[in-house]
């Protein structure tokens, strides 16, 4: 990944990987980049950015002919759940297996430690009130750091029993938080302590008033990212069951909202086959967001080059646009000053690169 690049060759060959997606669409060729580009930043990338494809010309409005891909941390063993700050102006992710939180500051790139140990934490966002909110593999709970450093349990049974392994979290205008509970944390002890899963994999919502936890949807086989839209009339949720059930599909579901408080029946968003090197595969989508136009930004993965990164889909659910990274891809949040900058978690690395829309509040 960090062999130099080849100015003499690297015109013809990116010429040749952006008309051949304008060409074909969703078909693909592995980028001519992959081995050569140098992700240390000393030698950069010729703009416009290779790894920025659109696939329909929808996309063409959300991309920046002048701004690269950048990655900005790595030698984590797997890193989840980014949450951006406004007022401290920093980025917060979670390196699960190491037990531990991240920071990374906008003022001058410098990463540290934020937190250790986290309770090999995945999920993370903020509140309304600047408050930290992580989901806790290794404690298989939700929790809240106060401003006084203080940790507020918000969530850690349902009816008796202790969650699987509470995933990923988002928080509704009224102040509800709802979250997934796939149980990854605790099929394996590289990710938390290993134990048999006790409730069946959930969506539930914690009530910002009484703090009554009710679950609101276990259609889904293995609920992994969710994010709801601008509007906050649907749920989309990020399926991952196929990692331990073989019936299970592939793609993003999405559910209406129903008096803000409860779900419909969930429905196919959009299916993650895609055609690459003339062969329809399919990976998962893990974290997901929404931009202001209603468009969803996944993090995906576990199919290879052409595939892993970011995939962008309109509100009809067609992919317009792809974001190819070196890694599986995990999660992703809008973050910065203007809250067009896209911060993606990936297996061992941090990357982030400016887009031409912003994040929904």
């Amino acid at each position: 990944m960090n062999h130099p690049a080849s100015s003499a060759s690297g015109f013809s060959r990116r010429n040749f990987l952006q008309s051949s997606a304008a060409a074909v669409g969703a078909l693909l060729v592995p980028s001519a980049l992959a081995a050569e580009r140098d992700w240390s930043g000393q030698n950069p990338v010729r703009y416009p950015d290779a790894d920025i494809i659109a696939l329909d010309p929808r996309f063409n409005a959300y991309k920046l002919g002048n701004t690269p891909i950048r990655r900005l941390q790595t030698g984590s063993l797997w890193n989840e759940g980014p949450a951006w700050n406004g007022v401290g102006r920093y980025l917060v992710w979670s390196d699960i297996p190491n037990d531990r939180q991240l920071r990374w500051l906008e003022e001058d790139g410098h990463v540290s430690v934020h937190r250790v140990p986290a309770g090999n934490s995945n999920g993370n966002t903020f509140d309304r009130e600047g408050r930290q909110i992580s989901c806790e593999h290794g404690n298989r709970r939700v929790v809240r750091y106060e401003h006084n450093g203080s940790i507020t349990v918000l969530a850690d049974k349902f009816d008796g029993k202790p969650f699987n392994a509470p995933n990923d979290v988002v928080q509704h205008p009224d102040g509800a938080l709802w979250f997934t509970d796939p149980g990854y944390g605790s099929l394996m002890n590289y990710e938390g302590h290993k134990g048999p899963l006790l409730l069946k994999e959930a969506v539930y919502r914690i009530d910002a008033k009484s703090g009554a936890i009710t679950k609101v949807t276990d259609e889904v086989y293995k609920p992994n990212g969710l994010c709801f839209s601008p509007d906050y009339k649907k749920l989309y949720i990020a399926d991952t069951g196929s990692s331990h059930y073989p019936a299970a599909p592939k793609n993003i579901l999405v559910c209406d909202v129903v008096d803000g408080t409860k779900l419909g029946k969930a429905r196919e968003f959009t299916s993650m086959k895609m055609t690459v090197n003339g062969t329809e595969q399919a990976g998962m989508a893990d974290g997901i967001r929404a931009d202001i136009d209603g468009n969803i930004w996944a993090a995906c993965g576990w199919v290879g080059d052409g595939y892993d990164g970011v995939h962008v889909f309109a509100p009809d659910g067609r992919r317009i646009g792809l974001i190819k990274l070196p890694e599986i891809a995990s999660n992703l949040c809008f973050g910065g000053v203007k809250r067009n900058r896209l911060f993606v978690t990936a297996g061992q690395s941090l990357y982030a690169v400016y887009v031409e829309t912003q994040g929904a509040a």
